[in-house]
């Protein structure tokens, strides 16, 4: 017999005790007894029997259903999602459990609802963003202390040491950044002597300019022009190069040779960024003393040997300390964080950059919050 003519004569010759039936408690008004067959082929009978809910319902007792299917345990659940209904207030036969549990695993996959503008959902979002925070903060000292004592066991065991890897991200790290760290901090020199000079010149100050551009780039902008460089270029490498790794399972693979990825992968980065960032910082100082004494001489009037014999005698040791004694700690941050999100990476090409974006945001916030607390610090020591 045709499926179609199979249909037609079981619709027909369905019973009363088949159809989908309500009825409210006798004591409880709010819920709701179901009963009869609520399948695929019974949908529309069942809609129209849900029509009749009243409108507040406090429960759904569906133990009395003979017959479920998919499309009937849809139905429940979006009547039960419309009354804001609990896990426990909808009754389900023990054998109908399985299927109700499946589809409201499907069910958890469908679109997102549109973001909520109110100040609770907003309160939310803080909350949850604050909890996140907090949780990268463990999570990267948690790394820092697993790098340290992986570090110190290179000091033991100095046959760890991955010499060839080093040198090769000491060369990426740092000798292919050396063109754009020196012309970032030789025009950011020239742009803080013009803007000094054009204040200066009111009070006929303009060889203070000397002191303003010496004092600015031993101090400050060096370190902070070269860790943001880095953190925007070698951080986001890190992220990108360990990310593809554990997308296409190489770091899985290592670990089952019983390889340590920390120290094939991580610790070779960390040591070549505390080696190459602060010999790029006294480069970047060395190119934006450069960027004063361009301006001096071409805006300002003050031959070079002037300007130099001036910054001679007014420049101290401590000030070029004082911004070297910084970059280990930005090479740190800078290094711990973009491994630390290239080791997160999930497996996909979107986790891969959503972690290389968070790993440029995170390196980048943390270089300037610890270098504005570190010039306080400074500053208050009278250092």
């Amino acid at each position: 017999m045709h499926p179609d003519r199979v249909c037609c004569a079981q619709d027909a010759y369905m019973t009363s005790d088949q159809a989908p039936h309500l009825e409210q408690d006798a004591q409880d008004p709010g819920l709701i007894r179901l009963s009869g067959h609520w399948t695929l082929r019974t949908a529309l009978d069942a809609a129209e029997v849900l029509r009749g809910l009243p409108e507040k319902v406090t429960g759904l007792d569906a133990s009395g259903i003979t017959l479920l299917d998919s499309a009937g345990v849809l139905q429940l659940l979006r009547v039960a999602h419309r009354a804001d209904l609990g896990e426990d207030a909808v009754t389900f036969r023990e054998e109908h459990r399985a299927l109700v549990s499946t589809i409201e695993e499907v069910a958890d996959d469908r679109p997102k609802a549109k973001r909520d503008f109110g100040v609770l959902a907003a309160l939310e979002r803080l909350g949850v963003s604050v909890h996140g925070m907090g949780h990268n903060i463990v999570a990267l000292a948690s790394f820092l202390g697993e790098n340290l004592v992986k570090g110190a066991r290179l000091i033991k065991e100095p046959r760890r040491f991955r010499l060839t890897a080093t040198v090769a991200q000491m060369e990426q790290v740092g000798l292919d950044a050396v063109p754009l760290v020196a012309l970032l901090s030789y025009l950011v020199g020239a742009v803080i002597a013009f803007l000094g000079s054009t204040i200066l010149r009111d009070f006929g100050a303009e060889i203070y300019v000397v002191e303003l551009v010496s004092i600015a780039f031993l101090r400050e902008f060096a370190v902070l022009l070269t860790a943001i460089v880095l953190a925007g270029r070698t951080a986001s490498a890190f992220t990108a190069q360990i990310g593809a790794m554990k997308a296409r399972e190489e770091i899985d693979a290592m670990k089952t040779l019983g390889l340590d990825p920390v120290d094939l992968l991580v610790l070779p980065r960390l040591i070549a960024l505390l080696i190459t960032l602060p010999l790029l910082t006294f480069i970047a100082m060395v190119a934006g003393l450069a960027g004063g004494i361009t301006v001096g001489a071409f805006d300002l009037d003050i031959p070079p040997q002037m300007y130099i014999a001036r910054m001679h005698d007014t420049m101290e040791v401590r000030n070029m300390l004082v911004g070297l004694s910084k970059a280990p700690v930005f090479a740190l941050v800078i290094g711990l964080i973009g491994c630390l999100e290239g080791l997160k990476v999930e497996g996909t090409a979107q986790s891969v950059g959503e972690r290389t974006t968070s790993s440029v945001v995170q390196a980048i916030s943390l270089v300037i919050i610890l270098d504005a607390f570190a010039a306080l610090w400074f500053m208050k020591m009278g250092w």
